[in-house]
């Protein structure tokens, strides 16, 4: 069985930033350190984590008093496909209704737009092209 549980030591946010990385960076040939932004510190972070291996990520920020969106959303590769996504993403709207937000949005690359509107998220438009090679689309769901 797998939990959802927020980082709270300085080696569990290493590990969570690390998976960041190697899931939405690495492949890209991006530094290190740009799996994080300004918003780090006034964000809810959660992840699953079995035998100290983070298997996923994601983040919720609150871009104001009705809206959150989540961030940085990234499961390990040998653990796709297992539910665990669906599981993170739960806590997080669990997370957003907690703080009385009522629309969760996120930018989703084209690769996973399925996998959200099978979580209840709508495409609104299609957004930015990342690096110039990821279209990501702009999604919305109510709460």
């Amino acid at each position: 069985m797998f939990i959802v549980s927020e980082p709270r030591t300085a080696a569990e946010f290493d590990a969570y930033y690390a998976l960041r990385y190697e899931i939405l960076r690495k492949p890209w040939n991006q530094p290190r350190g740009s799996e994080k932004d300004g918003e780090e510190e006034t964000s809810v972070h959660a992840f699953i984590q079995h035998n100290d291996e983070v298997l996923a990520v994601c983040r919720l920020q609150m871009n104001d008093a009705d809206t959150a969106q989540l961030r940085f959303m990234a499961v390990a590769e040998n653990q796709q496909g297992k539910g665990l996504g669906k599981l993170i993403i739960a806590r997080m709207e669990e997370k957003a209704k907690e703080k009385n937000a009522t629309t969760i949005i996120l930018q989703a690359r084209e690769n996973a737009v399925e996998f959200y509107k099978a979580c209840g998220y709508e495409v609104l438009e299609k957004s930015h092209l990342l690096w110039g090679q990821i279209q990501h689309y702009l999604m919305r769901k109510k709460l």
